[in-house]
């Protein structure tokens, strides 16, 4: 690990060492944590950001969807509707 200088606003600083979290794994490893759920939640983000893109700008889901419309079958009679046992 490398270590970094990195500045808190007092009152940041002082929520951050009253936690519970902090007292039991120290600062560092509360704010290693929170970084990596930070970058992995902007990661998820720009996936989910892209499939919205390439999907919007065309129809390609629905064209996609719509080639497997004639494909399903469904039955005509429940087996409960027509008194059979299941």
């Amino acid at each position: 690990m490398k270590p970094i200088k990195v500045m808190f606003n007092e009152d940041i600083l002082r929520r951050l060492s009253e936690s519970d979290e902090v007292k039991v794994r120290g600062r560092s490893e509360v704010v290693r944590r929170a970084v990596d759920r930070y970058l992995r939640q902007r990661e998820q983000e720009a996936i989910a950001r892209k499939y919205t893109n390439a999907y919007a700008s065309t129809n390609q889901l629905e064209d996609e969807l719509d080639r497997w419309t004639d494909e399903g079958a469904w039955p005509t009679e429940s087996p409960v509707d027509s008194g059979e046992r299941i």
